[in-house]
């Protein structure tokens, strides 16, 4: 059996936890950041975990990583 691809564009935005889960960094913080209050931009600097429903779909987009 060949070799699984890896989807580039999505390897470059997400990362595995420890515990195998897939992380990815919250939408929304860079664009108008002005109008948005200092505890919603400190929020949206931390990593998401990515829904339960979606871990099974990106794994196979990122086999090895």
């Amino acid at each position: 059996m060949p070799k699984m691809k890896t989807h580039r564009g999505l390897a470059k935005r997400v990362k595995r936890t420890g515990t195998g889960k897939i992380s990815h960094k919250q939408a929304y913080h860079h664009h108008k950041a002005a109008n948005k209050g200092p505890k919603r931009n400190r929020q949206l600097r931390a990593r998401k975990i990515a829904a339960a429903a979606e871990q099974r779909r990106l794994s196979r987009l990122v086999p090895y990583i």
